[in-house]
Parts: structure tokens; sequence; C-alpha cells
């Protein structure tokens, strides 16, 4: 298994977190590397949402479970690999909202390959998050 986990603080609200996460068609107005995004239906578990990163193939994510203004969980699958993102608020410090993303790569080679590509998905995680908190506070 590979892990990586990184938080950032806010003054912003769950709830205005909750609704840039809810707002999958809008996800590019936080996150640069997209360059299309859609979702099957409601943002709850069972959605499937098809992120196409620039310059990249589209990605398929599954909606494993959501609880609202708490966190999300999307799932992606391929080779052998599941690739589990939990997307979670909690209660900071001084009251302040902590948001965390977390992956876990699992299955097979997951120990060899988790450290190829899980750094090229993360990398960009400290600033998708600061653009999000930075977004919710200004709303």
């Amino acid at each position: 298994m590979w892990t990586y986990e990184h938080s950032i603080e806010t003054d912003a609200a769950p709830e205005a977190i909750w609704g840039l996460w809810a707002d999958v068609p809008n996800w590019g107005d936080w996150n640069a590397d997209i360059a299309n995004i859609r979702i099957s239906g409601p943002f709850e578990a069972g959605a499937e949402i098809v992120m196409t990163p620039a310059g990249d193939d589209p990605v398929h994510l599954l909606v494993a479970e959501t609880a609202v203004n708490e966190l999300f969980v999307d799932e992606a699958r391929f080779d052998g690999l599941l690739l589990r993102t939990t997307h979670r608020l909690d209660q900071g410090e001084s009251l302040r909202t902590q948001v965390t993303y977390r992956m876990e790569i699992t299955g097979t080679g997951a120990d060899e390959v988790g450290p190829q590509i899980g750094p090229a998905i993360t990398g960009d995680w400290p600033d998708t998050m600061a653009a999000l908190v930075q977004l919710a506070q200004a709303r």
C-alpha cells in the first residue's frame, strides 16, 4: 500500500467547502489541472465523475461515500490497483475547519507502482487545496 495525506486549515465553514465539492461541474474554479469534468447524477455515493486533467486522458472516478459537510470518498481502478481518496472536514484549532485529503493506493503491485504514480497524482494537492479554501472564504 502507498499513502499520502495533506491537511490545511481555514476560517471557511464546512458548508462552504462542501458546497464547492458538491458542485462538481465547477471544480475547475479551484483545481487548475482540470480541463473538463462531468458527473453522472447527484453528488452522492454511486455517481461517476469523468475528469480530464489538462493534457491527459480522462480519469473515471466512482463516488464511493458521501456525508454532507463531513466527507466524500472517490475511487479509481486500473491495472489491478485501487486509488481511494478521502476528502474530509474536521474541526481544527480555534474552531477552524481542517480540510484533509488522503490517498491510499492498494492492489497488485501497489508497493512498487504507488511511489511512482502517487506523487504525480497528489503533487498539486497543496496548491489545489489552498485554492479551494481561498474560494470558500471568499463566498
